[in-house]
């Protein structure tokens, strides 16, 4: 570990040795590259979050949403889920219109929005360089979306936000992907009460190209709170 990194992790509050939590922990240092590229993002924005962010949302929620990772200038910046970039528009503004959150807009950490009986999670907690965690980081990240899922049995739809996150879905209960195959708007019944539900991911590049729409995104979601009892 660099000097960079030491000073990084020591200033975010990571347990001790031999203490090593699976639960969120805001000084993980796991993934060496992730854990440079923050160090050396905090130098640059000494006023971003930059941290791995914490999931987002009540504590006992029906749906979970997933995504990938955090945004470098939006969840990276703020310290919360798809707040303050681009993929969050569309996102927020869904999840208001359903009445999953209490405003159209997620702006900044403390701009009061809540979230109403959903939470968001990534399946990597740390922005990586490009976007584009490796799968080693992926694997290693999935710990605590492992602990996460186990603690929330409230959940009755989980909702990917793209491929890698139903992979990450999938990994952490334990289940082969061969047998859940990726698609826009499909259900997999992963027990009598659970579904997994996929959607493409809300990002600035698939709203552009009209890879995935708006009425594309809301049927998904409108489709997960039906699922959820909502």
């Amino acid at each position: 570990m660099t000097e960079r990194r030491k000073a990084f992790a020591s200033s975010g509050g990571r347990p001790p040795a031999g203490k090593r939590s699976d639960a969120y922990d805001p000084g993980c240092t796991r993934c060496p590259r992730l854990a440079e590229f923050l160090a050396e993002t905090h130098e640059t924005y000494p006023d971003y979050f930059a941290r791995p962010v914490p999931s987002f949302g009540v504590a006992a929620p029906r749906i979970l949403f997933v995504g990938l990772a955090p945004g470098m200038h939006g969840a990276n910046r703020t310290g919360r889920p798809f707040t303050g970039d681009y993929a969050g528009i569309l996102l927020y503004e869904t999840l208001y219109e359903l009445g999953l959150a209490t405003r159209s807009e997620s702006i900044a950490a403390d701009d009061g929005l809540k979230l109403q009986n959903a939470r968001i999670a990534n399946a990597v907690k740390c922005v990586p360089p490009g976007n584009k965690p490796l799968p080693g980081e992926i694997r290693t990240c999935n710990a605590y979306l492992q602990v996460e899922l186990r603690q929330l049995a409230s959940v009755k739809v989980v909702l990917a936000l793209g491929r890698v996150a139903h992979d990450a879905v999938l990994i952490a209960y334990g289940l082969k992907r061969s047998q859940f195959p990726f698609g826009h708007g499909a259900e997999h019944a992963l027990s009598e009460t659970k579904h997994l539900v996929d959607s493409y991911h809300c990002s600035r590049y698939n709203t552009s190209t009209k890879v995935l729409t708006e009425p594309m995104f809301k049927k998904v979601v409108a489709r997960a709170c039906e699922l959820a009892g909502l």
